[in-house]
């Protein structure tokens, strides 16, 4: 009887031990695994969401040609960048007066940009290294002050402080300091009726390059075209006006003459163009010739505008002058010549 009791609880034990030991098994079956893999894999995605958000964060310098009034992100982003490298800007998406004075100053501190006010793609590659590089000594408004040293003409007009902007308005009402000469005039390769080498052949270089294309598309048109004048320095526009006030009287030689300052011609932008049929001279008859009507209906093409269009006189406050060319860059040509508008109502829109 003892036997059989010491038997039996041996065998309890035996069942009470295998129990156990399956029980670990399973336990540890079901041990999640521990590589090292698995567990390096949620900081590798928390690093790569961290990268992603940095580059997102990045200012870059956008790469459409903006200029003044345009609107929308990508002035943003150009404000952005611009307030990066230390202008200080406000970030409202509008490309106004301070935006096209600071990329204006930008352009003026490096040679290979021409300054116009329009950012463009070459003004973006040099923004962008201003943006890669921590070091750099750039100092925003060095090359061109916010106002300008003399705010008012004799007469009273105030006076631009960026007489660079292409798209400057320059009239009775906004007037150019006495002493600026633009400082990349150059000699547009185009006929003049007259061989002596003087400073009205010249033009800035953005306006010379499309007045060649513009002589050379009327060229392939049969046309007969000549370039007249182009820049006038303040002194010289000052002799001209006072020799048609003298003859002609100030207020009635104001139609036709502007007094210095107030000049298109001293932006190096403007340009006069005529024919033989009008025997080379600058007047309305040359509305009336081919070359007259073809300028007319294509000069948007190349960027220039009739300044003084007939039937505007009490907004320009100029006679019709279909031989006066103007450049403002073909996105703003066109869209003035679609509407039918001048300098003056494409600001007041």
């Amino acid at each position: 009887m003892k036997k059989k009791l010491i038997i039996a609880l041996a065998v309890l034990l035996l069942l009470i031990s295998g129990c156990s030991t399956s029980n670990n098994n399973e336990e540890s079956q079901e041990q999640p695994s521990s590589s090292p893999d698995k567990q390096e894999t949620p900081v590798d995605n928390e690093e790569t969401e961290t990268d992603k958000a940095q580059q997102e964060e990045k200012i870059t310098a956008p790469k459409e040609t903006l200029q003044k009034k345009d609107e929308g992100k990508n002035v943003t982003s150009l404000q952005n960048a611009l307030r990066e490298i230390g202008y200080k800007l406000s970030e409202d998406g509008v490309y106004e007066e301070a935006t096209t004075w600071a990329i204006t100053d930008l352009q003026l501190q490096f040679e290979k940009l021409q300054a116009t006010g329009v950012y463009n793609k070459a003004t973006q590659n040099v923004l962008s290294s201003l943006l890669e590089d921590a070091e750099t000594d750039f100092q925003p408004g060095k090359a061109l002050p916010k106002q300008a040293e003399t705010t008012m003409t004799s007469h009273g007009t105030p006076v631009l402080s960026n007489p660079y902007d292409q798209l400057a308005i320059v009239n009775k009402e906004f007037a150019l300091p006495a002493d600026y000469v633009p400082e990349d005039l150059v000699t547009p390769n185009v006929r003049f009726p007259f061989t002596e080498d003087l400073p009205k052949k010249q033009m800035r270089q953005v306006a010379a390059d499309h007045l060649e294309e513009l002589f050379a598309a009327a060229d392939e048109a049969g046309l007969d075209l000549y370039a007249q004048s182009g820049f006038r320095s303040y002194d010289r526009q000052d002799a001209i006006f006072a020799s048609n006030a003298a003859e002609h009287g100030e207020e009635a030689a104001n139609n036709f003459s502007a007094r210095p300052g107030e000049s298109e011609h001293q932006t190096g932008l403007a340009m006069d163009v005529t024919s033989p049929e009008v025997n080379f001279q600058l007047n309305t008859d040359f509305g009336e010739t081919d070359e007259g009507k073809w300028v007319e209906e294509h000069a948007a093409e190349y960027g220039f505008i009739i300044r003084y269009p007939k039937g505007k006189e009490t907004i320009t406050q100029y006679q019709y002058e279909p031989w006066h060319l103007r450049y403002v860059g073909e996105e703003t040509a066109k869209e003035m010549m679609k509407e039918g508008i001048t300098l003056e109502e494409y600001f007041a829109e």
